[in-house]
């Protein structure tokens, strides 16, 4: 298997394999152009979306935005994002329809090894997250690697995702649990 069939396969690969160097470069100056464009310059900032993300959808991402690769992000229809998302997409992010962010959301997919001498020899993982339909996840949410948030659910603002959130739920705090039923 390539080092990228492994990183989406979720086990351990090298990060510093020579074809996802070139793609997290790749991402990472789309990602710059993005963010240093004109407030006002929507054809450009479609141009981008579509390179980076290689969709047809078009979500709404206010600047500044990072990701890792893009490609392994897939959106729903009627996607925002407010300031300072960052998506650490080394494996697949699912958004479903009317997905919500508030700004300086994390969403991470990438991990590390416990053992130190594994972590030191620059092995890394990524394990998939998906996000329901109508999800909003309040300002400075970070959601971790292996995470399924159901239809419906509320994040509260500055919590910390650890495990699964079920549909029609509220959940915030550190760890994130559910505080209301909906």
């Amino acid at each position: 298997m390539t080092q990228k069939e492994l990183m989406l396969n979720g086990d351990y690969y090298d990060a510093s394999d020579k074809q996802l160097k070139s793609d997290r470069i790749k991402a990472k100056k789309l990602c710059k152009l993005y963010n240093n464009l004109d407030i006002d310059d929507i054809p450009k900032k479609k141009e981008i979306i579509k390179e980076l993300f290689q969709t047809e959808k078009e979500p709404h991402i206010e600047a500044n935005f990072w990701c890792d690769y893009g490609y392994n992000i897939k959106f729903g229809k009627n996607f925002y994002a407010n300031h300072n998302l960052t998506i650490l997409d080394v494996n697949t992010v699912e958004f479903g329809d009317n997905v919500m962010c508030g700004p300086n959301v994390q969403i991470y997919t990438a991990g590390h090894p416990l053992d130190a001498q594994e972590r030191i020899s620059g092995l890394e993982f990524g394990k998939a997250i998906k996000i329901g339909n109508n999800v909003w996840i309040g300002g400075g949410v970070i959601i971790l690697p292996n995470i399924t948030i159901g239809d419906n659910a509320v994040i509260g603002a500055g919590s910390l995702v650890t495990k699964d959130v079920p549909s029609n739920v509220v959940v915030a705090g550190n760890p994130a649990k559910i505080i209301k039923e909906l």
